[in-house]
């Protein structure tokens, strides 16, 4: 009889969920993938970042639960914890859930951090890659990032590194020898310390360098200059965040090869 009792107990137990950490890709809801639209209609949650075009979240089923867990800059590093134990909360309670990142997850997304976040809690999870704002503002400003006569590499850096990080852990001199090209992400607000390091690193003055602020969207802006002058034509256009910052003789070859014009 008790060991019925605990058939029937364990029957009523209910299964975890699951999370989906997903790529929204870098504006343009026309750049998102096939497996980010289904999840869109499928999952009972989504969470979603501060860089997801409204137009996507949209596409959602009508029964899905929205919540925003977006990081603004200079937020408290809480936000990642309170964004952790929702999942764990709505996996717990078997739901099927949506993490909505902006671009890529494992481009600058934390999505690693929160992949290991899950695998300690014995979550199941999965990621879905997206179109990251790497190369959407490259293609879509019309800078390639690699091209056979101006650059065969490419290094991709955060311009906004952790405050937990006693040190900055960019080697600047290395970078500046060894790539062709270099993209920089959330790094606008520090754009005059930036190109006082490249400066510093080895390049002259008047490399090129392009600041494009929402790229592949109809508000994308793309500004043009070199590292001396770069900061005065920034304030003079206007340009807000979120930006991306490509550095290298790609830049050049911008004016020859635009296609993208924002219909605003």
């Amino acid at each position: 009889m008790e060991r019925g009792i605990r058939k029937v107990e364990q029957s009523k137990v209910k299964p975890k969920g699951k999370v989906y950490i997903c790529g929204a890709g870098p504006g343009d809801r026309n750049l998102l993938t096939i497996k980010a639209c289904k999840l869109l209609s499928q999952c009972d949650v989504i969470l979603y970042d501060r860089l997801v075009n409204k137009g996507i979240l949209n596409m959602a089923s009508s029964q899905s639960e929205k919540v925003y867990v977006g990081r603004e800059s200079g937020d408290p590093t809480t936000n990642q914890m309170i964004t952790n134990e929702l999942m764990l909360k709505h996996a717990n309670d078997g739901k099927k859930i949506l993490r909505l990142k902006g671009g890529d997850p494992f481009i600058f997304g934390r999505g690693g951090e929160e992949a290991e976040f899950l695998a300690s809690k014995n979550i199941k999870y999965e990621i879905v890659p997206g179109i990251s704002s790497l190369n959407g503002a490259a293609v879509y400003s019309g800078i390639p990032l690699t091209h056979r006569d101006y650059s065969s590499s490419v290094v991709i850096l955060t311009g906004h590194e952790s405050i937990e990080k006693k040190k900055s852990s960019i080697k600047w001199r290395s970078i500046t020898k060894a790539a062709d090209t270099i993209v920089i992400f959330m790094g606008l607000e520090q754009l005059n310390d930036i190109t006082r390091k490249l400066i510093g690193a080895g390049l002259t003055r008047n490399a090129k360098i392009a600041v494009i602020e929402n790229a592949t969207s109809n508000k994308q802006k793309v500004v043009i200059g070199n590292l001396d002058n770069i900061e005065k034509k920034v304030k003079q256009k206007k340009v807000h965040s979120p930006a991306i910052i490509i550095v290298g003789k790609v830049v050049g070859i911008q004016n020859k090869i635009t296609w993208f014009v924002p219909s605003n």
